[in-house]
């Protein structure tokens, strides 16, 4: 036998064997048993119900709210066993501190974090409440940029001449756009329009997810040294790192030079890092800025794409939005304040995300302790939680016609003239949470949702949109808990007809 031979079948020996403890690990679910299931819950069976999961999820997620009339129930996923809980169960996790409850941890078991970008990452998430602070406090100052970015990013893209129609690919066109403008705010000029940085960004976040399903199918023991070998994640990081290693040094030569402070220092997410001074090495910042990437560009998109499914499938709705959008920047030009006037986009966008948010759940957590939930479920320390967002965002005892897009819903229910923010696309409440509820609500939720009214409103004002081959808005794609919209759609776009 040759040895490439005998390699061979030790990696099959090694591969059954590795299957088979976690086959027996993952669905082991004794320690929730007094929990109720959907689907098998006794092993192998319960593989059905795990790979049913993986394109079934809302439906799957439908049935236990319905059967089990919103208490907890528990699902398995082909990593482990999962606990939905109800509304009622909201508050218990707001409250919770986060050595009972960790989204980190969580986030790190289904990301493996540690791993594939970063042990530092996780250990010390100084960059979140740091992206809390300056891109909630500080919108005014980075706008300015971010639409420029927008503005130049459509024209440069879609070059439109005269009033032909032209057809592109959505989800790609719009991809490279946001990355544009979200990178304007994070390193800034030239950098976010260099095309390889740009590619970088767009397929980070997609190797990452990759490398990740592959190291959940590995028991934990294993998990270091299957991360050595694979490339993907490895290579991002490389790429990442020589495209900021010279922007990097200038900017720490200018600080020796200049001190904290000089007359053309970069306002943007990168020298937001370097003047914490927490880290100081291009790999450490480099790690930082992929991950606020990582979290920022694919959600953009599928929320900008989708809303302009919902566009094109309702073009009563474009006169309405084009004659809000055109007064107000009329008086107030393209300004933070003219996004926040803005309340029939934001409303509009706000319907996009309850119908088509990119998860099917959300505010992940997982225990670190044992606990006993407010309405006396125990959760046994290591279970992960889920609160099952498509369900709640679809309930016909909050929402009225809730399968129906209704673009002005949130309009109308902030038009009582007392709480106008309450049902803003970027609010939180009990019934309505597509960036997370509690403390740890999506830090740049700020910024997407400018970002997204800015691409949204420079679109109504500046072009006509429509499918190229359909009339009916595509059905977005489940996969596990993401909800993904249609990435081979056409749009024509022209300019904007006016009378």
């Amino acid at each position: 036998m040759t040895d490439i031979s005998l390699t061979n079948h030790v990696l099959a020996a090694a591969t059954c064997i590795t299957v088979l403890i976690v086959a027996l690990k993952l669905f082991k679910s004794s320690n929730l048993d007094h929990i109720p299931s959907v689907g098998y819950s006794y092993w192998p069976a319960s593989y059905i119900s795990a790979f049913k999961y993986m394109s079934s999820a809302a439906q799957i997620l439908q049935e236990g709210y319905v059967k089990y009339k919103g208490a907890p129930f528990k699902i398995p996923t082909l990593n482990r066993w999962v606990v939905v809980v109800g509304r009622q169960n909201l508050e218990d996790i707001k409250k919770a501190t986060d050595d009972e409850l960790s989204l980190v941890e969580a986030v790190n078991d289904t990301i493996k974090i540690d791993y594939l970008i970063g042990p530092a990452i996780s250990a010390d998430p100084y960059h979140i409440p740091l992206a809390r602070i300056r891109l909630s406090r500080k919108l005014g100052l980075y706008y300015p940029d971010m639409k420029d970015e927008v503005h130049i990013a459509f024209e440069e893209l879609l070059g439109l001449k005269d009033n032909a129609w032209k057809s592109v690919v959505a989800v790609a066109t719009i991809r490279e756009i946001v990355c544009r403008a979200s990178n304007r705010v994070i390193v800034g000029l030239p950098l976010c329009r260099d095309p390889d940085w740009i590619d970088l960004n767009a397929r980070y976040a997609v190797d990452v997810a990759f490398d990740a399903n592959i190291l959940n199918m590995f028991p934990k023991f294993l998990v270091p040294f299957v991360s050595k070998v694979l490339p993907n994640s490895a290579a991002g990081i490389k790429r990442a790192t020589k495209h900021l290693d010279p922007l990097i040094e200038e900017r720490f030569r200018c600080m020796k030079e200049h001190g904290d402070e000089w007359s053309d220092k970069p306002n943007d997410f990168l020298q937001w890092l370097i003047d914490e001074k927490e880290e100081c090495t291009t790999r450490q910042l480099t790690l930082r800025v992929l991950t606020l990437s990582f979290a920022s560009i694919h959600s953009t998109t599928n929320t900008c794409t989708q809303a302009l499914y919902n566009l094109a499938a309702n073009p009563q709705y474009v006169e309405p939005l084009r004659e809000e959008v055109d007064a107000v920047i009329r008086e107030h030009g393209w300004t933070k304040e003219a996004m926040v006037l803005m309340q029939k986009v934001d409303s509009f966008l706000a319907e996009t995300l309850r119908l088509e948010g990119v998860l099917t759940t959300s505010v992940q957590r997982k225990a670190l302790k044992d606990l006993t939930l407010s309405d006396g479920t125990f959760i046994p320390k290591g279970t992960h939680l889920y609160v099952p967002t498509y369900v709640f965002h679809r309930d016909s005892a909050i929402y009225e016609n809730p399968g129906i897009f209704d673009p002005l819903r949130f309009f109308r229910l902030n038009d009582d003239g007392n709480e106008s923010s309450r049902h803003r696309m970027v609010a939180m409440n009990r019934n309505y949470f597509p960036f997370g509820y509690g403390k740890h609500a999506c830090p740049g939720r700020f910024l997407a949702a400018d970002e997204l009214k800015t691409m949204f409103a420079h679109i109504l004002t500046s072009y006509d949109v429509k499918f190229e081959d359909r009339v009916s808005r595509p059905a977005s794609i489940y996969w596990d808990s993401n909800v993904i919209a249609d990435p081979t759609v056409r749009l024509l776009f022209r300019k904007r007809a006016r009378n």
